[in-house]
């Protein structure tokens, strides 16, 4: 039995929400709330959160989850990238995990058979960097084993994942899915509003 952790990435500013959106209203919880609750619904374990902006909403938001999480706190969230975010939860992983999930924290609509099928796809065919594509295009959340962490680490500030999966485009495999949920994420009020409307 495999163990397969999750990085949740919520740290961001909301610059172009214009509000913190990790702790919007969604389907009678939070944004993120949902988004963990997906996750452990999965029965991925540990759930680990990054957080930097509106540090208190967030913190209150994650108290009310009826399950444990791991918070990792990025101070410069207002001038670090996704990556560093990344790098910070990944210094919170357990050594006895043997590969983490790279989840958006504003990616409400992901299905939990998504998270499971990429679980399962890791445990069937030892595959260790696999994203889920939908109509040819990839999305999140993205599954790393173990032996691509040190390669993770050694990106320097400024890179970005994009660097990462270009560096490495010959291992990655494509787990498809026929579901648009890995493609959406939450940048703006009218992605909000046709989130919930979806929802």
């Amino acid at each position: 039995m495999v163990k397969v952790a999750a990085i949740v990435l919520a740290a961001g500013a909301s610059r172009r929400m214009k509000q913190a959106k990790m702790t919007l209203a969604y389907k009678g919880g939070t944004v993120l709330g949902t988004v963990l609750t997906t996750m452990h619904s999965a029965e991925v374990d540990p759930l680990i959160v990054v957080i930097g902006g509106a540090k208190d909403a967030v913190e209150t938001a994650l108290s009310e989850l009826p399950f444990g999480v791991i918070r990792a706190y990025n101070p410069e969230y207002e001038h670090t990238e996704m990556l560093d975010s990344l790098q910070i939860g990944m210094q919170r992983l357990p050594d006895e995990a043997d590969a983490f999930l790279i989840v958006l924290g504003d990616q409400p609509q992901i299905d939990a058979e998504v998270v499971q099928a990429l679980v399962h796809e890791y445990e069937t065919t030892g595959q260790t960097l696999i994203i889920p594509s939908y109509r040819m295009r990839r999305g999140h959340p993205w599954l790393v084993g173990k032996d691509h962490w040190p390669d993770l680490r050694d990106l320097h500030s400024g890179q970005t994942m994009r660097d990462f999966i270009q560096q490495y485009q010959n291992q990655v495999h494509y787990l498809l899915v026929d579901t648009p949920g890995i493609l959406e994420d939450m940048d703006t009020p009218e992605d909000y509003q046709r989130a919930i409307g979806e929802g």
